[in-house]
């Protein structure tokens, strides 16, 4: 049980922020939600326009669900996929603006560092009982709040991967940020004019580059002199388009049969095996250059769409233990890997993986899984369930983590691909292969000491 004098923060007000606000106060704590946009769910309104995979029913907390309804708010079709939009717009928007929790929401307040009173990140002593202290930007200046525990919600939308394939900014890609976009930018909304006929390359393979090349090849019907060149780390295509029909997902699957066919149509230029290393003008446009020498000339603009990773400055000061290589909690990373996991293959977690050295601190959401892009609202919303109940001294119900997930199959990775967004689906996700354990046994997590089962056989 946690200091009840003090707040426990939540940083971030996306689906899982207001969801483990949701969750606080149904334990009888008092959340203190701190949002650097000037509306919640910033990051989902800047993919506004694209359908996720999930239907409704997934999409949904518990907690947040019993608040609404309480006001007489009806839930959408379960059975219908939102976009986006409609998820801000017809759930998010409507549980941040109930007084219950609007009461506890901060817009407009950055958190820029974090610690413990009077306390930095070498001292021990008296460190469990010393209240955090989180350093916030608004534009009235600069604040700082105390809380009895945090659970970072605060996504990695906005510390997109470069376009380099070593995970280093190709070299002139700051130089010519300009002409460059990362994730999915609204090409035929608000920044139509922007690829309008023009020549644009999309550098990635995975869902956000399908759903930017789609929106391209709708804008080059309507735009003459609209072209599309595809840009790919890994060799071979079909990894990119999926299980189709197969996929449990039935959205998901579509998007790749889609983009399967855009590329048998002959619609778009691909370029495999294209591991961006320079950017460079000439003659007034963009060219691109790989690391074995080629090049893509004459480009206008590039939308690089090869996921994100977590912002960890602002938690410099706390005692933190991370996956090595996914920058997860270290006991997650060999549950939700990515060379070995879909969003439907991580078995449940809580309260126990979350936890860090630093007590009372969690990272929940999709920041949660570092790098590994194999996240869904519903695990987050499992997530600050557990986090809650143990904050609340509930050590039974924390510990009792479920989760109920779409069997997704086909979207779990290639051991074997050049990159996890090159990869698509193979063995723990996919058609299961005559021995689960025999196929994780070639991770090399299972051959390091210490480290934690992939999973996959459990």
């Amino acid at each position: 049980m946690i200091d009840t004098s003090l707040p426990v923060a939540v940083i971030g007000a996306g689906p899982v922020g207001l969801a483990a606000a949701a969750h606080l106060l149904a334990r009888g704590l008092v959340p203190l939600v701190l949002e650097a946009a000037p509306a919640v769910a910033a990051n989902m309104r800047d993919w506004g326009h694209v359908r996720v995979f999930s239907p409704w029913r997934y999409n949904i907390d518990r907690a947040a669900r019993t608040l609404l309804e309480r006001s007489g708010w009806i839930a959408p079709d379960p059975d219908e996929v939102p976009t986006g939009r409609e998820i801000v717009e017809s759930y998010l928007q409507p549980l941040a603006s109930l007084p219950a929790l609007s009461a506890h929401l901060r817009l407009g307040h950055c958190v820029v560092a974090v610690s413990r009173q009077r306390m930095d990140k070498v001292k021990t002593a008296g460190r469990d009982s010393s209240p955090f202290v989180i350093r916030v930007t608004t534009p009235d200046g600069e604040l700082e709040f105390q809380a009895a525990a945090i659970l970072d919600a605060s996504g990695t939308w906005s510390t997109p991967n470069p376009m380099g394939a070593n995970g280093l900014p190709a070299k002139g890609e700051a130089a010519h940020r300009d002409r460059i976009q990362y994730g999915i930018p609204d090409v035929l909304g608000s920044l139509r004019g922007r690829y309008a006929g023009r020549r644009t390359v999309v550098v990635g393979s995975g869902h956000s580059a399908a759903n930017a090349l789609l929106d391209l090849a709708r804008l080059a019907v309507q735009e003459p002199g609209t072209r599309v060149v595809w840009a790919v780390r890994g060799t071979d295509l079909r990894r990119a388009f999926g299980g189709g029909d197969a996929d449990a997902l039935a959205a998901r699957g579509a998007l790749g049969t889609a983009l399967g066919n855009l590329h048998a149509s002959g619609s778009l230029e691909p370029v495999a095996g294209f591991r961006a290393a320079e950017v460079s003008l000439v003659n007034g446009q963009l060219t691109l250059g790989s690391d074995d020498g080629r090049r893509i000339d004459a480009v206008d603009e590039v939308i690089v769409a090869t996921g994100q990773r977590p912002d960890l400055t602002p938690l410099r000061e706390l005692r933190l233990k991370l996956d090595p290589w996914l920058e997860c909690t270290e006991a997650l990373g060999p549950l939700i890997d990515p060379n070995l996991h879909s969003c439907g293959t991580v078995r449940p977690h809580g309260v126990r993986e979350l936890s860090h050295p630093e007590p009372g601190f969690y990272t929940v959401g999709i920041k949660s899984y570092g790098r590994a892009p194999t996240f869904l609202m519903a695990t987050g919303y499992e997530q600050v369930r557990s986090i809650a109940a143990f904050l609340a001294g509930d050590l039974e119900a924390a510990h009792d983590v479920q989760l109920d997930l779409p069997e997704t199959g086909v979207c779990s990775s290639d051991p074997g691909a050049d990159s996890v967004e090159d990869a698509t689906g193979v063995c723990c996700g996919g058609p299961a292969p005559a021995d689960l354990n025999a196929c994780c046994a070639e991770d090399a997590r299972v051959k390091m000491a210490g480290r934690l089962g992939c999973g996959c056989g459990d």
